[in-house]
């Protein structure tokens, strides 16, 4: 599961978490374009802010997460 993702698949994941989110997908394009997803994560649900909150809160469970080939690819689209 190494491939890459393009446009449309970013565009699926964004939709995906939006839904959860309750944000409309081109906001929260825009606010993790600009680093302020503070700001969705206001409208996550309770259970879903509580596993983010234990996974920000165990550094190792975090950084394997941030080193998933997955994730870099998206950081790259999203900031490029």
């Amino acid at each position: 599961m190494n491939e890459k993702l393009n446009n449309k698949n970013l565009d699926a994941m964004i939709n995906v978490v939006s839904g959860k989110l309750n944000v409309p997908p081109d906001v929260l394009k825009k606010q993790l374009q600009e680093g302020k997803f503070d700001k969705a994560l206001n409208n996550m649900n309770k259970s879903d802010y509580q596993k983010f909150n234990q996974l920000m809160n165990n550094p190792q469970m975090a950084q394997k997460l941030l080193s998933a080939p997955q994730l870099q690819e998206l950081y790259k689209k999203l900031t490029s």
